[in-house]
């Protein structure tokens, strides 16, 4: 089975219009700079509601913040 990794546009989201920092986001969405840090860097996949809270502060879909990719890396090297 093929172990899946959630991805984001996070930082993409915050740049785009009003340049939010990592620390208004975080004030934002009710958690620490460190958490945003870690989501956005890949180190932490948010709880459900932290991930709907982000995606209502950019007024975006969900999966336009998160992907859950399944690629299987090792398959395509391969190849």
């Amino acid at each position: 089975m093929t172990k899946g990794r959630i991805r984001n546009n996070i930082r993409k989201l915050r740049f785009l219009g009003s340049e939010m920092t990592q620390q208004q986001l975080a004030e934002k969405i009710g958690v620490t700079r460190q958490t945003v840090i870690a989501i956005e860097g890949d180190k932490y996949s948010p709880s459900l509601e932290v991930a709907f809270r982000i995606a209502r502060v950019f007024e975006v879909p969900l999966e336009e913040v998160f992907q859950y990719d399944t690629t299987d890396r090792g398959s395509e090297s391969a190849r």
